[in-house]
């Protein structure tokens, strides 16, 4: 595996993948987005219950075991991605930047690895409905491997209540350090949300297409559609129509 000491520290990219949502081909898109847009070497790991049609430049390495049974037919809520926290995850050691595996790089990514900060995290997008905003969107987020093993070790010792308090594991995550004081945010032109920020408004949107929003770096696909649904200009939302986002093509390849 190729390696990099960046002012000491080894760089690595983390992904995950989990279940039957998303298929080898996203993480070997996401290796090569990655890999046009990071300059040097680096470790690139997929943290996996299926390494079937992973193409070689990727370590895939076990999901760490959470013992935590979704009921069928709820939504897991992306607890797995605690399991990132491992006080010695498989033996790596140095800076970590996770990538969600629906995300589209494009843009350089050495900003997100000399940003200062001990933790960083996409800052929740700014609804109407939402004014104090604490959580962090954890699509893409950056830490040292090993140093913040209590977000784990608190959440399999309060499994329970944890998931009564909070909806999902970056609400968690986000209120866990934000009372340490270590919560900081990406600036918020990196990583900008495709249905939020990169559809043109209504009702423009029907003979505009969907865009890159300037400054942006990781665009990133939630709630609604993902990448191939967006460059096809489907969505699964009645009356929110979109163009095809043939920007996509551009980028999301392997």
């Amino acid at each position: 595996m190729p390696t990099r000491q960046a002012a000491g520290r080894q760089r690595h990219i983390l992904c995950m993948k989990w279940g039957t949502k998303y298929g080898p081909d996203y993480v070997n898109r996401l290796y090569a987005m990655v890999r046009r847009h990071l300059t040097g070497d680096f470790n690139f790991v997929c943290l996996t219950d299926d390494a079937k049609g992973i193409r070689s430049e990727v370590q895939c390495l076990p999901i760490p075991p959470l013992d935590l049974d979704v009921p069928a037919g709820q939504p897991d809520r992306a607890w797995k991605k605690l399991t990132t926290f491992e006080r010695d995850l498989h033996g790596l050691r140095g800076t970590a930047l996770f990538l969600d595996l629906d995300v589209v790089v494009v843009g350089g990514l050495d900003v997100f690895f000399e940003q200062p900060g001990d933790f960083l995290i996409i800052h929740d997008y700014a609804r109407p409905w939402r004014t104090e905003r604490i959580t962090g969107n954890s699509s893409v987020y950056r830490f040292e491997l090993g140093a913040h093993a209590d977000v784990l070790a608190y959440f399999r010792a309060h499994m329970d209540k944890v998931q009564a308090e909070f909806r999902n594991e970056q609400a968690y995550l986000s209120d866990f350090l934000h009372a340490q004081g270590k919560l900081q945010y990406w600036p918020d032109a990196w990583c900008p949300s495709f249905k939020y920020h990169g559809i043109p408004t209504w009702p423009t949107n029907y003979w505009q297409e969907p865009f890159v929003p300037e400054g942006a770096r990781v665009m990133v696909f939630h709630g609604e559609c993902n990448p191939p649904d967006a460059l096809a200009g489907r969505r699964n939302r009645a009356f929110r129509f979109i163009r095809p986002a043939r920007w996509i093509a551009k980028y999301w390849t392997a």
